[in-house]
């Protein structure tokens, strides 16, 4: 992956003429008293663009240098030079920030590949038959999409909404470690024996989802909000690295069909191998916010780590200090909408419908059409078309602040859903094929994936470029709650789609 320069360009000023620097503080502590002579200091200060500073303001700027002593010195020294940016020393944000995008689907990814382990575990106890799916393995999947999309729809947007006045290292590192603590205890129970109790087991799973889909939508909210207060690659290091976790889990994935004998074994591995990103995005997180360039452009600009600086940003700008939902949202709403449509369109018929597309040769006993054809073009080419199409949209960001064309390319792109329902499906009941081959259908799943990640990584770039700088925080949980809600409409729709074919 590409690691973005560290030698970063001086910010233009954040606000017009409401941010008071160093300069005008001083002429503010020295101003002579006006006394009605018109002239001295009170004449000279006239002309200035902060006349409208009175004495109580003159008094707080005051205190508010007495108090810098509240701040460690680093925090300190960004203060006193607000237009230069520390460099992102080895890249080390920028990676911390895709190790955290993968994380943000981690629990999602891991738990909806390991189709196996839960078919075992729910299997049918009392019978040898492996061809009738018992009621819990008929179901599980639609369930376990259930209980992810909507606590994490509805979290998306209670962070979009609040997540602001929480503090951010709670959001973040709080959020790692319930979602840690939850993955680990499925974890150990893969080598429990629970065919006493399938059904309370099946309720600990269920209820274990909605909480690690809730940490998970608490991280995504949090990570997209402070991630768009940073230069654009620091947003597609997120959204890539959610596409890269997919291309990482389908990899596995096949790994485990080629070399697994065991269920629970493979899945023992395979959910410690989960556990074991999840405690590195902790501890890399930590690493990552007692950096100068972290402190920079979250602290400085907007006073998320410490409620003490809610102060200092008074100072800087007093008329805009707390962004307003209704007007963030009226102005970059249609990135917002594009970001839905992209992930309804997407889910809808992704895997539902493209985990049902069969080889035209399937049943012929060759590995590729009956082992490996599903598991390399529905997760492998589809993650790997969706991680090209975000690391692209990242480098050349077109079209550049265009929304309404943005749009238009993803209304465009629900071409997708029929194409795809009339590839080759079984079983089908109502629909004809007419799409049979193989490299047709391959093909439209790279462009199917490709347009996915390149809209979703365009529309969540200019999102926060649209608005002020304090309200790029708030744009980007915005943008993140949109995705939710396209995944949550995406999923549900898909319910009635596969009832089409």
């Amino acid at each position: 992956m590409d690691s973005p320069n560290n030698e970063q360009p001086l910010l233009e000023p954040t606000s017009d003429s409401e941010d008071v620097n160093e300069d005008e503080i001083c002429q503010i502590r020295h101003r002579p008293t006006d006394n009605g002579s018109g002239s001295g200091g009170g004449s000279h200060f006239g002309h200035s663009s902060h006349s409208d500073i009175n004495e109580s303001d003159t008094h707080d700027i005051r205190d508010l240098d007495s108090n810098t002593d509240d701040f460690d010195d680093d925090t300190q020294r960004l203060f006193k030079a607000p237009n230069t940016i520390p460099n992102d020393r080895c890249s080390l944000t920028y990676i911390v920030f895709y190790l955290l995008g993968m994380t943000t689907l981690l629990p999602w990814n891991f738990f909806i590949t390991a189709e196996d382990y839960w078919m075992y575990k729910f299997r049918n106890v009392t019978s040898n038959s492996t061809t009738e799916l018992t009621p819990i393995q008929a179901t599980f999947t639609s369930d376990l999409s259930f209980s992810a999309s909507i606590p994490s729809t509805m979290f998306l947007i209670l962070n979009a909404m609040y997540g602001h006045k929480f503090r951010l290292h709670l959001r973040m590192a709080g959020s790692l470690v319930v979602i840690f603590i939850f993955f680990a205890s499925n974890t150990v129970l893969i080598k429990v024996n629970t065919d006493q109790w399938q059904d309370t087991f099946f309720d600990i799973t269920i209820v274990s989802v909605v909480v690690m889909n809730i940490g998970t939508a608490i991280l995504s909210g949090g990570l997209f909000g402070i991630s768009g207060q940073f230069p654009s690659e620091y947003v597609t290091a997120v959204v890539s690295g959610q596409a890269l976790g997919g291309v990482f889990t389908a990899i596995v994935e096949i790994i485990t069909i080629t070399f697994a004998s065991d269920a629970r074994g493979s899945a023992l591995i395979f959910f410690t191998i989960g556990n074991a990103l999840l405690v590195l995005s902790l501890i890399a997180y930590v690493a990552m916010a007692k950096t100068k360039f972290f402190k920079y452009f979250t602290t400085d600009r907007s006073g998320a780590l410490s409620p003490k600086n809610s102060r200092l940003q008074l100072q800087r700008q007093p008329s805009t200090m707390e962004p307003i939902f209704g007007e963030v949202l009226n102005k970059m709403w249609l990135y917002g909408f594009t970001e839905w449509l992209v992930f309804v369109v997407t889910l809808c018929v992704y895997p539902s419908i493209t985990v049902l597309i069969n080889s035209q040769n399937h049943g012929n006993g060759r590995p590729w059409n009956d082992v490996y054809f599903i598991p390399v073009t529905n997760y492998l080419i589809f993650n790997s078309g969706d991680y090209l199409g975000r690391i692209l949209a990242g480098l050349i960001e077109w079209p550049n602040d265009r929304p309404h064309l943005v749009a238009l390319l993803s209304i465009l792109r629900i071409a997708f859903v029929p194409a795809l329902l009339l590839c080759n499906t079984a079983p089908r009941h109502n629909l004809p094929v007419l799409i049979h081959s193989d490299y047709i259908f391959i093909l439209l799943m790279c462009f199917f994936a490709f347009t996915n990640g390149y809209l979703a990584n365009i529309a969540m770039i200019w999102a926060p470029k649209s608005v002020r700088n304090q309200e790029k925080e708030m744009a980007s949980s915005i943008m993140a709650a949109f995705l939710g809600i396209g995944l949550a409409f995406g999923s549900t729709l898909s319910l009635i789609i596969v009832q089409l074919i």
